[in-house]
């Protein structure tokens, strides 16, 4: 299975994502949007994976490949190729798909636990009640007409969805290990970190993350695997 990654920003990278595409043999190309590189055609990849970034879905006017990007997924879909996003990957997802990215009522930054839901657990059979994920978004958006919910947290009720063979967003970032928490942090301005209920410190983002990533990677590999078997 032929892999288009689209990044957004250095720091962060497929991660775990290129890790299970390797085991599985799949071979993974990534775009890099921030250096202007070309989209991916669609005659390119089985999978198109959209990955995170700090921008906002509309922010056409300072990231004006964002246009492009938006239709290249939403034709995707329209033409039966699957996609999966991870944060903003899968805000571009739930706006093809018609739904409102709007501001979460409260920034989610740092190592939280997300619910997984009955239908969730019935796509992917191996997801526990509950796991701790990272979050970084300040977005959100409505759950996309004919989507399972994946999973909710007490500081954002969406946290992903599915539609299977066609949809796979995530809000949270199971793809990220220690190397990318580190990552993470060193790429972005620690003077702009915000603050809140739902935030926690860069040195914590950092520390915190040997604790889940090994049991986060064999939830993405199950996600994944589910995901590109339907």
């Amino acid at each position: 299975m032929r892999i288009s990654v689209i990044q957004h920003a250095a720091n962060e990278g497929p991660g775990e994502i290129g890790k299970w595409a390797a085991e599985r043999g799949h071979p993974m190309q990534i775009c890099h949007q921030y250096l202007g590189q070309a989209l991916p055609e669609l005659d390119a990849f089985d999978l198109l994976v959209v990955m995170g970034g700090e921008m906002n879905v509309y922010q056409d006017r300072d990231y004006p490949w964002l246009k492009a990007e938006r239709a290249l997924v939403r034709t995707a879909l329209e033409k039966g190729k699957p996609v999966a996003g991870i944060c903003l990957g899968a805000q571009l997802i739930a706006d093809a798909l018609g739904s409102r990215v709007t501001q979460n009522p409260v920034y989610e930054l740092g190592w939280f636990p997300v619910r997984f839901t009955e239908g969730a657990k019935k796509v992917f059979p191996q997801t526990p009640e509950a796991a701790t994920a990272m979050h970084w978004h300040g977005d959100t958006f409505t759950l996309p007409e004919g989507a399972i919910r994946v999973g909710e947290s007490d500081a954002c009720s969406e946290q992903g969805f599915v539609i299977p063979g066609k949809c796979l967003g995530l809000q949270f970032h199971f793809e990220i290990d220690p190397e990318l928490a580190r990552e993470f942090v060193d790429g972005s301005d620690l003077s702009r970190w915000p603050k809140g209920e739902w935030v926690q410190s860069p040195k914590t983002v950092v520390a915190e993350a040997a604790k889940y990533c090994a049991d986060n990677r064999r939830l993405l590999f199950h996600l994944l695997d589910v995901f590109c078997s339907s």
